[in-house]
């Protein structure tokens, strides 16, 4: 793994153990490093006091109590651009189930790995010597991709609740299963979390819901009943049946639809509207003895103030917050072909916001496929899509043009009447063949000697115009709807 350390982590552990120190690379960057992930962070340990370590480093900061020192590297990479130096640490009990009561530097590595969480994250390496210290077997369970605390399960979790949550976070991230006897010990002390901050919640939830598998990590989540903990509002859904267009109950659809934006990669605003788009079809929910099915009516609605409320909770910042309960307000408007119009899509746009319609007409498909169905875009959906182009695009008329009606009265001293539009109709055509032709020093010429024209002259030359433009905007919506094979 030696060749893969960054020079800029080399350079602070070589500088410890030159001052006499021991330096280990430590956590979840040699765990990635074993998995072949590239380490979003670095962290070295060593037995270095903090005012040690920044007489090492005199371009660092001390600000936390558990000791680290953050070291400045000057990298361009942010991954690198501080690299976090902690001493070997022992400590407390936990009261609140979340901070030891008291943190006390250690001085043996051995002691400092005995206080982590899992055997994944309890890997010591020493990349001067190549050398892995690694006493819980972490690299075994690396190898059989499994979770599994540090010693006592239990012991870890009631000093550290938070720690059942990044357990099931890293079952999404790394595609691991958990130790049994881990999953155990979450169960049972799933209640601890209520001490948990919401703002630390939200935390891993994002981490979650940006990995590959966010769908499997919140199955897990309910199966060791710590998801009331995270989303409690996706719990109704569980067994709430739907009408003939789902093969799923309500909870694994709002699921299925998140981890499809998963699938494509999509935005974290998309996961998160699809873990909530449908959160409020259980109080919707009635019978239709009409239709004989169940009906929501008014989901998206109450459902958009259900999301607002529980990412409120979260501590989500107002921006998403906002972004993702429109989209699931809206996400309902594509369902009624029979009652999308140009102006319809046009007021969706507004509604939702132009910088949110790409997100919206995706989520869509995540809803279409979390029903079961395969098909992400049937016709009538390319259809749309094709709608809300047209709607974005700016028409081909004559306000593309570099001069406008008022201006051509003020220049040329010409009364308002049929010339004007004649005029600019004429020059519309002109640019549409060269549009380097659309510049104000040109336009003010070819104005004023199409201004010197007859009436009969100047209406041929503009009439000519308007059906050139009307042949152009033709073409345009035709490429839109041969692009979303819609023709």
């Amino acid at each position: 793994m030696k060749h893969l350390v960054p020079k800029e982590v080399i350079t602070v552990s070589s500088k410890l153990r030159e001052a006499g120190f021991e330096a280990y690379l430590v956590g979840g960057c040699v765990r990635d490093l074993i998995v072949g992930l590239e380490p979003k962070d670095w962290d070295i340990t060593t037995n270095a006091l903090p005012e040690q370590i920044q007489t090492l480093f005199s371009d660092s900061f001390y600000e936390n109590e558990y000791g680290t020192v953050g070291v400045k590297t000057e990298s361009e990479d942010p991954r690198l651009a501080i690299i976090e130096v902690t001493p070997y640490r022992t400590e407390s009990e936990y009261s609140d189930k979340r901070r030891p009561d008291k943190v006390e530097f250690g001085t043996s590595l051995s002691g400092d790995l005995a206080r982590r969480d899992f055997t994944i994250n309890a890997i010591a390496y020493d990349e001067s010597k190549g050398q892995i210290v690694d006493p819980y077997d972490g690299q075994k369970d690396i190898k059989d991709k499994l979770v599994r605390a540090v010693g006592v399960a239990a012991d870890r979790f009631n000093e550290d609740a938070l720690r059942m949550l990044r357990a099931v976070r890293f079952v999404a991230e790394l595609n691991f299963g958990i130790d049994g006897e881990t999953a155990v010990a979450i169960s049972k002390n799933s209640e601890h979390l209520s001490h948990v901050s919401r703002e630390r919640v939200k935390d891993e939830l994002v981490r979650i819901l940006n990995s590959k598998k966010p769908m499997d990590a919140l199955v897990l989540a309910k199966q060791l009943d710590i998801l009331k903990f995270i989303v409690p509002d996706l719990i109704r859904g569980i067994g709430v049946e739907q009408n003939q267009a789902h093969s799923y109950d309500v909870f694994e659809h709002n699921l299925r639809t998140m981890q499809h934006g998963a699938d494509k990669g999509w935005d974290f605003d998309i996961r998160l509207a699809g873990l909530f788009h449908d959160i409020a079809k259980p109080e919707t929910r009635r019978w239709s003895d009409e239709k004989k099915e169940w009906t929501f009516h008014g989901h998206d609605v109450v459902g958009s103030r259900v999301t607002k409320k529980a990412l409120e909770d979260l501590r989500f910042p107002r921006e998403t917050i906002e972004k993702v309960a429109k989209l699931v307000r809206w996400h309902m408007f594509f369902s009624d072909p029979d009652q999308i119009t140009l102006s319809a899509v046009r007021r969706m746009i507004t509604n939702v916001g132009e910088e949110n319609i790409e997100n919206l007409l995706n989520l869509r498909i995540c809803d279409r496929v979390g029903t079961g169905r395969p098909k992400e875009q049937p016709f009538r959906f390319r259809k749309y899509k094709a709608m809300v182009d047209q709607a974005l695009r700016d028409p081909i008329s004559v306000t593309m043009l570099k001069i406008n009606g008022s201006q051509i009265m003020d220049k040329f001293q010409v009364k308002p009447g049929p010339r004007i539009g004649w005029a600019l109709n004429a020059l519309l055509e002109e640019i549409l063949d060269d549009s380097d032709k659309n510049t104000t020093e040109y336009l003010d010429i070819r104005t004023e000697e199409l201004l010197k024209l007859t009436d009969e002259e100047l209406q041929k030359l503009g009439e000519a115009g308007k059906k050139r433009r009307e042949a152009a905007e033709d073409e345009e919506i035709k490429h839109i709807m041969e692009k979303h094979h819609v023709c």
